[in-house]
């Protein structure tokens, strides 16, 4: 390793200058350090919930020249790549599966740095550091979720093993974007672009309007009524809430104009609602809830105010979440995206290296077969 280089770990981010971090992790919201810290200093992304920060750092003398979000996890909850089986067949022959190291944004499967630095070099110094710890700690196993294309890259030539997925996500048109949400729909097949009227006509039918909210938009009052649709979806779910109340008003407080809200409200109450995080030139949709079922509420509020929402203001994407071959017709379109791994006892890795070669034939061949069926018209 270079030597002018030095690796640390840490399990806070307090002590690190909020702007050494911001520098490197650039304008993805969930990487920025308001993000992390808070996950961490109001209990969600904590030892006692299973995520136990370890973060590592690369110096170059006292200057932060890398980092990587990192945890030692005690279970698979809250990730969204799923390592479930693998659990099983190490627990199936005697060995320890948790805790296992993970580089991941807790609760978002978002795509996004996770190699924070400026070069491929300190990227695979730091992915090669990560393995030099992992192999410390002895632990079973190391992963890189949602990972941008350059940390692909260097996280392969560390020696990972890449897993393939895929999203679905909007874009906008390049140079100025669509004219309009009508001009968005006017690209869209016939039928589609029936359907999708059709579900906004129900909508409007039942009485519902919309507000956005943005930044200091946004008060405690409508804080309050996201994190009782957010409380609810889960609880319909029978599964408690990954992040509290605190975390949402510390994220407003310190980055206020990384949150949007889509506020559905009826008979002049509040219905619904979508928050949405924004970073640079993306949208990220993230969670939504009701109070009480309409139909194509859900589309409206989480998909197509989104999408609307972007056009108005010139943002060039719009990742709609995990999951969701339905969101196609509201014309957010399949996009891979990638975890890489990398386990410590070679037998597992060579299993594991044949079963994702299988796997990412096969999701090839998905992605393949829903770009067959955009739902725009096709260009002559």
């Amino acid at each position: 390793m270079n030597r002018e280089v030095e690796i640390h770990v840490v399990d806070t981010l307090a002590e690190i200058p909020a702007d050494d971090w911001n520098r490197l992790a650039g304008d993805n919201p969930f990487v920025r350090h308001a993000f992390l810290a808070a996950l961490q200093d109001t209990g969600c992304a904590v030892r006692r919930t299973g995520w136990r920060p370890h973060h590592l750092l690369l110096m170059r003398g006292s200057t932060l020249a890398g980092a990587m979000p990192l945890y030692l996890k005690s279970h698979s909850r809250g990730e969204y790549v799923f390592d479930h089986a693998w659990a099983d067949a190490f627990e199936r022959h005697g060995l320890r599966y948790y805790p296992k190291a993970l580089s991941a944004v807790p609760f978002s499967p978002v795509t996004g740095p996770r190699l924070i630095a400026a070069d491929h070099e300190d990227r695979v110094l730091l992915a090669r550091g990560a393995i030099e710890l992992t192999r410390q700690m002895e632990l079973s196993s190391l992963h890189v979720l949602f990972p941008h294309a350059q940390d692909v890259a260097a996280l392969k030539d560390a020696g990972y093993m890449l897993r393939e997925g895929v999203q679905f996500h909007w874009e906008n048109l390049p140079g100025d974007g669509y004219a309009s949400f009508d001009a968005f729909l006017a690209t869209m097949s016939h039928d589609k672009r029936k359907k999708v009227k059709q579900d906004r006509r129900r909508v409007t039918e039942a009485g519902v309007t919309y507000t956005w909210l943005r930044g200091a938009q946004i008060d405690e009052s409508a804080l309050d009524f996201f994190y009782d649709c957010y409380d609810n979806t889960y609880r319909e779910h029978w599964n408690a809430p990954y992040l509290t109340r605190e975390f949402f008003g510390r994220i407003h407080a310190e980055a206020p104009d990384s949150i949007l809200l889509v506020i559905a409200e009826a008979d002049g109450a509040r219905l619904a609602c979508a928050l949405n995080m924004i970073g640079g030139d993306t949208m990220y949709g993230r969670y939504w809830g009701t109070r009480e079922f309409v139909s194509g509420l859900h589309f409206e509020t989480c998909y197509m105010q989104g999408i609307a929402y972007c056009i108005e203001h010139g943002l060039a994407r719009f990742e709609g979440g995990a999951q969701g071959v339905h969101k196609m017709s509201r014309g957010l379109l399949p996009t891979p995206t990638w975890s890489a791994h990398w386990i410590a006892d070679q037998r597992f890795a060579h299993a594991i290296a044949e079963f994702l070669d299988a796997e990412t034939e096969a999701m090839d061949h998905h992605i393949v077969e829903l770009e067959a069926h955009t739902p725009f018209r096709k260009k002559t």
